[in-house]
């Protein structure tokens, strides 16, 4: 068997988690199932970044002792997947022993590139990044996080001989040995490196950082920067300095699923970090845009954060990932909104997948119709060679749109052969047998190519056909009034 080992981002837990975390949760949800299709031995790893300053202030300002406030919004998080039926094999949170210990294993492993100087610079907190006065806006202010001042911060700490490994990073991205999706993300990366790198700050006072985070070692003043740490998580989960065995097995990533506000840390300063530690690379990044809520930016401020778990429990886990995946392009920002969840759920879901299923299970019934064993589905998946390419390169749009042709397809076929005529009248040379079986074998193929997609509808569907009775039950999507 191929393994195929991939990551989410590791979110910060500074709050509880909202509907761009399910969208990221679902995208790579949906390649993990793909590849246990083609019968690839699969980990999903996500987690918690939970060693950042803001986590640090939002426990504060909850009046929360830290470890309590971390603890609470982790488990959170971990709750949203279940309900999206999400399958993290792997959660890994970055207060937890065994990370700590293989993150200061990585900092031994990359102390010859590692040296300490006094630094002044403007911080972002809610990047927890340094910026140059030239990466800033007309304001002064992040890009990433308008309306908020940075920090003038000057002290000692380590520093991360950075720019040693810009040549060999470009080398790397212009080869696609790691290799960025989409292409246009590449060339972002590739824009920023013609730019002379700096050396990056990879430590943080115990005082500013509220003596909070993963010590440095031999340096008990120091506790390590958050991003120095949280990318280490992807190489902690999977027993990194503790479990040599399982480490050797799964590493190196064969993509990690990442938002675009992060892809310097990704493709710049990870990279950089594993040359140093001389450890192998990553082989691929997959890049996704923002989500907007009715055209806006989700903020507190405006009150438009939406509460994926609020859908679910209103929708279903499967008509979320349905909207969040064919209505959102998997590499630019896209909208959510309630009114077009309804819409594509009573016109997608609704009148399309779930009055079809209907329709034939009805029909099968009916006649009392007998059906042959199903095919196994990775036979199926194997003959869909678009399908496959569209899959390889996430587009998950794109490949909802070939199963959404061909459930309109069987529609068309259903209302032109009118097998509900055939029924009424026995003398007709048209064999009613031909017709049923033929969408059934569709039904049963829809199912099967639904399955990274919505694998609990897709589950209903398989109980439903495979059957040697087909029954009518009750609809896989009740119509929205």
């Amino acid at each position: 068997m191929n393994k195929f080992y991939l990551t989410t981002a590791i979110p910060y837990v500074n709050a509880k988690p909202h509907v761009g975390h399910a969208l990221e949760f679902v995208q790579a949800d949906v390649i993990k199932r793909f590849h246990k299709i083609l019968q690839d031995e699969t980990l999903l790893l996500s987690g918690a970044d939970e060693n950042s300053l803001k986590n640090v202030q939002a426990a504060e300002k909850a009046k929360l002792p830290i470890q309590e406030f971390i603890d609470k919004n982790s488990e959170l998080f971990e709750e949203l997947a279940k309900k999206l039926n999400v399958e993290f094999d792997v959660f890994q949170r970055g207060s937890g022993i065994s990370h700590h210990k293989a993150s200061q294993h990585l900092w031994q492993l990359c102390s010859h590139d590692i040296y300490k100087k006094t630094y002044t610079g403007l911080y972002c907190v809610g990047c927890e990044l340094f910026y140059e006065k030239n990466e800033l806006n007309e304001k002064g202010e992040c890009f990433e996080h308008p309306g908020k001042p940075l920090e003038e911060v000057s002290e000692e700490n380590y520093f991360f001989k950075l720019s040693k490994y810009q040549n060999q990073i470009k080398e790397l991205i212009e080869k696609d040995e790691l290799k960025i999706y989409p292409t246009f993300r590449k060339n972002e990366v590739l824009g920023f490196l013609k730019e002379e790198l700096k050396d990056i700050s990879v430590s943080r006072s115990n005082k500013r950082a509220k003596n909070w985070g993963v010590q440095v070692p031999n340096d008990k003043t120091q506790k390590m920067y958050v991003w120095f740490d949280a990318l280490n998580i992807y190489q902690s989960g999977i027993g990194f300095a503790s479990d040599e065995k399982k480490y050797k097995k799964w590493w190196p990533a064969d993509l990690h699923v990442i938002g675009k506000g992060i892809i310097r840390f990704h493709a710049v300063y990870w990279p950089a970090f594993l040359l140093s530690a001389k450890l192998p690379l990553p082989k691929a990044l997959f890049v996704h845009g923002y989500l907007t809520v009715e055209g806006q930016k989700m903020s507190k401020s405006l009150g438009n954060v939406v509460d994926p778990l609020e859908s679910i429990k209103k929708y279903g886990a499967d008509a979320l990932r349905y909207y969040l995946l064919s209505q959102i392009s998997p590499f630019q920002d896209g909208d959510f909104s309630i009114k077009r969840l309804e819409e594509v759920y009573n016109s997608d879901l609704a009148n399309g997948l779930g009055n079809l299923v209907a329709r034939v299970a009805k029909l099968c019934e009916t006649v009392n119709f007998k059906q042959a064993p199903a095919e196994k589905s990775v036979h199926i998946i194997s003959d869909k060679n678009e399908y496959l390419d569209l899959l390889n390169v996430y587009r998950f749009n794109d490949a909802l749109s070939l199963i959404w042709n061909k459930i309109a397809k069987l529609d068309k076929f259903i209302n032109q052969e009118k097998p509900w005529e055939l029924i009424k009248n026995q003398n007709t040379k048209r064999p009613l047998k031909t017709i049923l079986e033929h969408a059934v074998d569709e039904i049963e193929e829809i199912a099967v190519l639904l399955e990274p997609f919505l694998p609990e509808t897709a589950e209903k569907i398989k109980q439903q056909f495979t059957r040697p009775e087909i029954k009518a039950q009750s609809p896989l999507f009740p119509r929205i009034a």
